[in-house]
């Protein structure tokens, strides 16, 4: 069982080398968590990977850490909330390596607060990093992959834009879930897939305060270089929140209850 399992293993990573080598891709949010980790999965693969993020030291680490282990990254520090920031990030990749094959819209801010108690700053904040910046760096690398009629795009929700818990959070990744869905929809038969994740508790510094068992981002970093070579509509990972969310979806009534009894 243990030979199957690592022979399936060993054929599904000489696949993704093989269709990753060389090829282009960005990693927004890459400075940690699941994002460092899927620009380390890339990178493995043999692709050039382009880091976004606004934390230059730990981009600057990142890099480091790829590049001492033989393969390509290059850190191009970035805030996707700011446009013009956007266009340079993307203007500079074309500039050196010609063409974009995979963005990965993985930045994103949250945490657990009242609503009411959230400042005007940090809602703006919230949707421009959440939403908008993913929907800012979509329409800037699009363009060359209309061009070349190909590319991935692959964006990293969350079971949180399944199920409603949180207002802020919730309501920024249930739009990142629609823009997804409805972009795949929009580029159907133009070469290009469109994929969403949506990750639920995963061991990253955002859930640092969290007591659940949790898996680590190289599992979502797998799914996500998975979907380049066998493109998805939509994955919820790991699987096992897969029934919840059917459930909270069927029978809303229930995550009411279960809410109202937490506060």
């Amino acid at each position: 069982m243990l030979t199957r399992i690592a022979e399936k293993e060993q054929r599904r990573r000489a696949k993704l080398s093989s269709a990753m080598n060389s090829s282009v891709v960005i990693v927004t949010g890459a400075s940690s968590g699941i994002g460092a980790a899927t620009a380390r999965e890339f990178a493995r693969h043999g692709a050039h990977v382009i880091l976004a993020a606004r934390r230059v030291e730990e981009l600057a680490i990142q890099v480091q850490t790829i590049s001492g282990e033989g393969y390509n990254a290059l850190a191009i520090p970035t805030d996707i909330a700011d446009a013009t920031q956007v266009t340079q990030l993307v203007e500079q990749t074309l500039e050196q390596f010609g063409h974009v094959d995979v963005l990965v819209n993985n930045a994103g801010i949250g945490r657990i607060r009242p609503f009411f108690k959230e400042s005007e700053e940090y809602i703006n904040q919230a949707i421009d990093v959440n939403l908008r910046g993913a929907m800012l760096m979509t329409h800037a690398v699009l363009p060359g992959m209309l061009e070349r009629k190909r590319g991935a795009i692959i964006s990293v929700a969350s079971v949180a834009g399944h199920v409603a818990l949180n207002p802020l959070y919730s309501g920024t990744k249930f739009g990142l879930r629609g823009f997804s869905l409805s972009l795949g929809r929009d580029l159907l038969r133009s070469g290009i897939s469109v994929s969403l994740v949506s990750p639920g508790f995963i061991d990253t510094g955002m859930n640092k305060e969290s007591r659940l068992p949790m898996p680590g981002p190289e599992l979502v970093a797998r799914t996500i270089t998975n979907l380049v070579v066998k493109p998805r509509r939509e994955v919820v990972v790991p699987g096992y929140y897969s029934p919840f969310v059917a459930i909270a979806n069927t029978l809303p009534w229930l995550v009411d209850l279960v809410m109202s009894r937490r506060k």
